[in-house]
């Protein structure tokens, strides 16, 4: 009897298995792909048909899951690509310097390997600024930017306070400092859960790759006020940083210019409240079909 009655129960965990795990994420299922530039190997993953892509590109020291809570979202509308920056995730990580005009010819490998034509390019802090590079590199790929929560204007070009933000990631014990800075890139509501699983990823990322990425996210290069055309959406967590000087600077730079805000987020808001940034990002989306097929 107690055999029989163990089955049964085994029987109904097994059934409601599924259910309880939730559904698949479509970028699980989706398969790895490697673009070649020059020697290194780029990972990347495409969902959907269209020489039109929907391209996401993560922030320093992140990888493409940070992107996991978009792709549901997206899946089946309009195609999809997601991707390790080099140095980053599934990539090479070669011993190279890592500025934006790197990371920006990488995004073109791939986008190459992938033959899409026209890029709607979401960047993610750093990648805001790789994405910006590459507006200027590739502009006849670019359809459009999205800038969650990434600078268009530098935070500082005072080598000294360069050298003081860099110098701790130079040190053995650099991962300590990097999940001190993520801890303060959240929003005190944010999810526990969030905030460690960026930590994890974060801290793993090698030493030479990090240095070197955040010491020419300063580049002068990277920062020249030249126009941006092509449509452009930012959304921003409320910061002082982006306050109504920033904003103004940002309209000069590109008056047609959709800039919103979200409230009770951090730094990762697309992973914070994923929903309420998915709907903008939709509705931007939308306003800029059709697309090429």
């Amino acid at each position: 009897m107690s055999r029989l009655i163990l089955c049964v129960v085994l029987a109904g965990i097994l059934a409601v298995w599924p259910a309880a795990a939730g559904p698949v994420n479509p970028m699980d299922q989706a398969k790895s792909q490697f673009a070649k530039m020059d020697s290194t190997k780029v990972h990347y993953k495409s969902l959907g048909k269209g020489k039109t892509a929907l391209v996401f590109i993560h922030g320093w020291c992140c990888d493409m899951t940070f992107w996991r809570e978009q792709v549901p979202a997206f899946d089946g509308q309009i195609r999809i690509i997601l991707l390790d920056l080099p140095g980053h995730g599934q990539s090479d990580k070669p011993q190279v310097e890592y500025t934006m005009g790197y990371f920006a010819r990488s995004v073109n490998a791939v986008l190459k390997d992938a033959k899409v034509d026209e890029a709607i390019l979401v960047g993610h802090s750093m990648g805001m600024a790789v994405a910006r590079q590459f507006y200027r590199l590739y502009p006849n790929s670019a359809r459009a930017l999205v800038s969650v929560d990434g600078a268009l204007r530098p935070y500082t070009l005072d080598p000294e306070r360069i050298r003081q933000f860099t110098e701790p990631l130079t040190r053995p014990d650099f991962q300590q400092y990097i999940g001190k800075m993520v801890d303060g890139m959240f929003h005190p509501e944010s999810p526990a859960a969030v905030r460690e699983q960026v930590k994890a990823v974060m801290q793993a990322a090698p030493q030479h790759v990090a240095v070197s990425a955040f010491r020419h996210m300063f580049d002068a290069a990277n920062w020249l006020a030249d126009p941006v055309t092509v449509p452009l959406l930012a959304v921003y967590t409320r910061s002082p940083v982006w306050n109504e000087d920033y904003v103004a600077f940002v309209r000069q730079l590109a008056p047609d210019s959709d800039i919103q805000f979200m409230d009770g987020v951090g730094h990762f808001l697309m992973l914070e409240k994923p929903a309420e940034f998915n709907e903008k990002l939709k509705a931007f989306v939308a306003r800029l079909g059709p697309f090429k097929n």
